[in-house]
């Protein structure tokens, strides 16, 4: 489930009888429940509008899904060896381990 931009994953408590959920692309905790599959989206989105509104009343900026900065430690060796490669190739480093990934997962969703 995706609203906001933010990411939900669902699973079902079968003892319980309820869904129950997580937002999984931010650090905070956001939960939710519910009992039917439109209680449980409902509950989902109003989760959502409660954790910015929280975060409003307390002057704080939310945690936004997904900066696109992602901080990566690499061996030396392979570091220096892509280093290599993306200047071979006239791109910075970052572009070639961008395009590198996008190859990557066009291949994984294209198999």
């Amino acid at each position: 489930m995706e609203y906001k931009g933010y990411v939900g994953t669902v699973q079902f408590d079968e003892e319980a009888e309820i869904f129950h959920g997580e937002v999984i692309n931010m650090r905070d905790v956001v939960t939710f429940q519910g009992d039917t599959v439109e209680g449980l989206k409902k509950e989902f989105q109003l989760s959502i509008d409660d954790y910015l509104e929280f975060c409003s009343e307390r002057g704080e900026e939310p945690d936004k899904p997904f900066s696109g900065k992602l901080t990566l430690r690499l061996d030396p060796d392979l570091h220096r060896n892509l280093y290599i490669r993306s200047k071979k190739e006239n791109k910075s480093l970052n572009n070639w381990i961008v395009d590198a990934l996008k190859k990557d997962t066009k291949a994984q969703q294209d198999a």
